[in-house]
């Protein structure tokens, strides 16, 4: 069953993406380009997307647990240290040069957008080596 709900909100997400115009990178792109061709229409977006988080969690967190799992699953970390920090602005650096973030990314390779397919694979040799450097820094001695 968690499959099933994790497919049928993946696919909602991608939905929502497609319509909202962030699989569209020159979107994107036009949003952050605040002395160019800026468009505003994104942060409607970012907004729906925390007022329905806001609401969200509030309901969901009423409930002793998940719907399709035996117990939330929730970031225990809450220090802001110099990993995130760095991850954060490469993160921020990626989606501004290449107008993609992960999902939209996926979604759009399954669009056909031909940017897409240059970006995924950048994306996952990142990821790759973040996971290397995570991995060095957690063997190397304290």
């Amino acid at each position: 069953m968690p499959f099933v709900v994790n497919l049928a909100l993946g696919l909602l997400f991608g939905i929502g993406l497609i319509v909202s115009g962030m699989s569209d990178p020159a979107k994107v792109l036009d949003f952050l380009d605040l002395a160019g061709t800026w468009d505003p229409s994104l942060a409607f977006v970012m907004g729906g997307a925390v007022v329905t988080a806001f609401v969200g969690y509030r309901l969901v967190f009423k409930r002793q647990k998940p719907l399709a799992a035996t117990s939330f699953q929730l970031p225990t970390m809450k220090k802001i240290d110099r990993p995130l920090l760095l991850g954060s602005a490469t993160f921020g650096i990626g989606w501004g040069l290449g107008g993609f973030c992960p999902g939209p990314a996926l979604t759009a390779t399954l669009l056909g957008a031909v940017g897409a397919y240059a970006f995924l694979p950048m994306m996952f040799a990142g990821m790759c080596l973040a996971r290397k450097v995570a991995s060095r820094r957690v063997a190397a001695p304290a």
